[in-house]
């Protein structure tokens, strides 16, 4: 294990390369994709203005007071100019429909406050524990199932990890521990460090995975820090992307999945079906192809999670079957994900 306080340093180049004043020699240079991360989209105004549609007309200034936008330019790029129906511009912008109250649809819709086990520990299958790492997320997708999570009092994180560390210490029947959030890669990676040289003082654990979005939304994160970190871990490493449409991936996010695989992990996509962004067959094939073509196989599709706010995603049980068999019937085997739902008390996730 490298330890935490050598992860992330960067070298400071001697040679001129801007005419701005030069850093100060005792404050680091922050990695480019934080920078990135602070310069994101935040005002709906603003995000229907660079794709030349009107935001009189679409945005909604209260949804968004509820639940910020925040959206990387990076991902804006690759919005289609003038559609507002986009499928990626939708999993974003603040609609009315978020504010409308509707029958089934609830602040926890998975059962994550009864699964807790310990400050920022999720407990709901044998064998596995979740660590809500952040509530922080490069990008905030309207249909989120955390998007009520209280973050600020459920974080593993509190206290230097150490109250998730020592209850998977005591547990020897958790072998595997997943990094949630939020996003856990929004964390700096010394600070992800930090978590895995105490988790690797665990004699139990055999898995590591990642739940992440960040690579898809603000491939800059994937960068040498990152990848040194990734290759010194002692567990092989899952990470989980999540990508909807296949106009999510491009040619910075190939690359950053490249490296990915390079350091050793298996990439796995799971997506959300969601109405309006990639409830057709076309859409559900491409995504599975092209998240293929980028390394990464299909492994989940979810059914909305009933979070309030999110019913306008929603895409009844019996399409979602008559598309999954569609897909089934058109597609190999391995690029067809699992059609599941997750039902809070349920051992596993439950097939459709």
């Amino acid at each position: 294990m490298i330890p935490a306080a050598q992860i992330g340093i960067q070298p400071v180049s001697t040679q001129p390369v801007s005419t701005q004043p030069a850093p100060s020699q005792h404050a680091p240079l922050q990695p480019r994709w934080q920078q990135l991360w602070r310069d994101a989209v935040r005002e709906p105004r603003e995000l229907l203005a660079m794709l030349g549609l009107d935001a009189t007309a679409l945005a909604s200034d209260a949804a968004s007071a509820q639940f910020p936008l925040r959206v990387p330019r990076g991902f804006v790029a690759r919005m289609r100019h003038g559609d507002p129906a986009d499928p990626l511009l939708r999993q974003v912008l603040p609609l009315d429909e978020e504010l409308r109250p509707v029958p089934g649809f609830s602040l926890d819709a998975v059962g994550d406050s009864q699964a807790k086990s310990a400050n920022g520990v999720i407990q709901k299958y044998r064998g596995r524990a979740l660590l809500v790492a952040t509530g922080s997320c490069a990008v905030h997708c309207r249909y989120c199932f955390r998007r009520y999570f209280p973050y600020a009092e459920e974080t593993a994180a509190a206290g230097g990890w150490q109250q998730a560390v020592e209850l998977i210490r005591n547990d020897s029947t958790i072998d595997e521990v997943i990094l949630s959030g939020g996003d856990p890669w929004s964390l700096a990676t010394q600070k992800l460090a930090e978590l895995t040289d105490a988790l690797a003082t665990v004699g139990h654990l055999k898995r590591l995975r990642v739940h992440t979005r960040l690579p898809v939304v603000l491939p800059e994160r994937v960068d040498e820090a990152l990848l040194a970190w990734m290759r010194t871990l002692p567990w092989p490493v899952t990470v989980v992307l999540h990508a909807n449409h296949a106009n999510e991936f491009d040619a910075h996010v190939d690359a950053a999945l490249a490296m990915l695989r390079a350091s050793g992990a298996t990439l796995l996509n799971q997506a959300v079906l969601l109405r309006g962004v990639n409830d057709s067959v076309e859409a559900l094939a491409a995504l599975s192809e092209r998240s293929h073509q980028a390394g990464v196989l299909p492994y989940y599709l979810h059914q909305l999670d009933r979070v309030q706010g999110a019913a306008h995603f929603e895409v009844d049980d019996g399409t979602a079957r008559q598309l999954h068999a569609a897909l089934t019937a058109r597609l190999s085997g391995y690029l067809v994900p699992k059609l599941v739902r997750e039902v809070a008390g349920d051992p596993g996730k439950r097939p459709l």
